[in-house]
């Protein structure tokens, strides 16, 4: 980790650089330094490689958090990377990827999850709905029993070679026949469930995994659960973006949690002993006598589990003192009674104040 260089440095941005910023400043990187452009230069691949590793953790809200605060010991590697560098770099030149394969659609799916479940994890079944190969034709898209004709423009291939002039060069990229749409065949006679498609929308179930620690706005991808292509083959991924639901006692700070518990000015002044809520249950916390309010008393290792290491955050926990209202004319009487008998020497803050005010007022 030492000899990495800071991935605002590579990408040559601030850190306060936006999505589109970030974005943009890696296409410019990809554009200098792909293989594809500098064929054989170790050097060009290696700041390919170095960009692509920055991009991928400063394009990903989860990540550039963790690594704006621990550096290149915090941002986790792989399953939640919600782009892929080489989508950018096919939008350049156009084609499925340099193989010549073209992939399926990418397909995404929004998760909502509680509060508990984001911190400890958990298991699920998804429906989403994707194009799926027509189970009467088997995807050919042809009436069972009828016969294909071979695509003359692509000779049943179901790909075309393109050329295109870029500021770089010439470059070939490959794409589906328009002609027979990547089939490599034309149907006679159609297939009546998906009129000729190949595929039709299905409902099906899939078996997601939450991680222990997972941050709101974070992407889990999911290799190959998106569409296929034109042949049914190759498919996309799926992109699960997971939205937490915000809690009524609990506010969450990366990995650590936050909450605000008000107690009377009679416990604050006296002590007492609560019973703290935190994600693992209650647990007893003495406050002392004396407590102030907003002073924030610390519940180690109680916090949000660490993503895809071993730890946890701690629990912060913000004492409110409440002043009551409406009080009557019984309560405000021992309190006035109290209150001749406090001396200022009882109010530090106070008594400090007015002493500064006497010093103001001599000057």
């Amino acid at each position: 980790m030492e000899n990495k260089r800071d991935y605002y440095e590579v990408l040559g941005i601030n850190k306060n650089a936006s999505e589109a910023e970030v974005k943009k400043a890696y296409r410019k990187m990809a554009k200098q330094y792909h293989p594809d452009v500098n064929p054989g230069d170790a050097s060009a691949e290696a700041k390919f490689k170095e960009a692509n590793e920055a991009y991928e953790t400063l394009s990903d809200s989860g990540k550039k958090s963790q690594y704006d605060q621990f550096g290149h010991a915090g941002p986790n590697q792989g399953g939640f990377n919600g782009f892929r560098h080489d989508d950018i770099f096919e939008s350049f030149f156009g084609g499925g990827n340099r193989n010549g394969i073209q992939r399926g659609a990418n397909l995404k799916y929004v998760m909502e999850i509680n509060f508990k479940d984001a911190a400890f994890g958990l298991e699920n079944d998804i429906i989403i709905e994707r194009m799926e190969p027509c189970n009467t034709c088997q995807g050919t898209g042809s009436k069972p029993g009828a016969s294909l004709n071979n695509c003359k423009h692509c000779n049943g291939s179901g790909q075309v070679q393109q050329k295109q002039n870029t500021p770089f060069g010439q470059f070939s990229s490959i794409k589906p026949c328009d002609v027979c749409r990547g089939k490599g065949k034309i149907v006679i006679e159609p297939c009546e469930t998906c009129k000729g498609n190949t595929k039709i929308k299905k409902d099906v179930k899939i078996k997601i995994k939450i991680p222990a620690g997972i941050d709101d706005g974070q992407t889990i991808s999911l290799k190959g659960e998106g569409e296929p292509n034109m042949k049914g083959e190759h498919p996309g991924d799926l992109f699960i973006n997971v939205k937490i639901r915000p809690h009524i006692i609990f506010q969450r700070q990366g990995s650590d949690v936050i909450c605000e518990i008000p107690i009377t000015f009679i416990q604050a002044t006296l002590g007492v002993e609560l019973d703290v809520p935190t994600i693992d249950g209650k647990v007893r916390y003495t406050v002392p006598e004396g407590t102030q309010t907003g002073t924030i008393f610390r519940l180690k290792g109680k916090g949000i589990p660490f993503l895809q290491s071993a730890g946890r955050g701690d629990q912060y926990v913000k004492i409110l003192v409440e002043i009551p209202k409406q009080l009557s004319d019984e309560q405000k009487e021992i309190l006035r009674q109290f209150d001749k008998i406090s001396g200022d020497e009882f109010y530090e803050k106070k008594k400090s104040f007015l002493d500064k005010v006497k010093n103001i007022l001599r000057m």
